[in-house]
């Protein structure tokens, strides 16, 4: 299995909107693609908790059954949909993945 980590900090302003707007529209569009492709086993979306010690602002876990499953996702037309929006209001953007057993 594969784990895929991505972590985002976005803009104050980005897009004609606010840092909080535009985390609302992220976590919607990330949360579209959550069964685009058959063998992902996970996806969790989520905004840091005011208050808590963070470094991120956003981040997508998910659980894949193998890399081909990953490919398919990331080369899915939903998911490059999205891309242009991510690019335009991300600052800075963090991806790990690796394979668990």
């Amino acid at each position: 299995m594969i784990r895929h980590i991505v972590m985002w900090n976005l803009k104050d302003h980005a897009e004609g909107a606010d840092k909080s707007i535009n985390l609302e529209k992220a976590t919607k569009l990330l949360l579209s693609c959550a069964q685009v492709v058959p063998g992902i086993r996970a996806f969790e979306v989520a905004v840091a908790t005011p208050g808590m010690d963070c470094t991120n602002d956003l981040v997508l876990h998910m659980l894949l059954d193998d890399a081909q499953v990953l490919a398919a996702y990331q080369n899915h037309p939903d998911h490059l949909a999205i891309k242009p929006f991510m690019r335009a209001v991300v600052q800075e953007r963090r991806c790990m993945d690796f394979t668990v057993e």
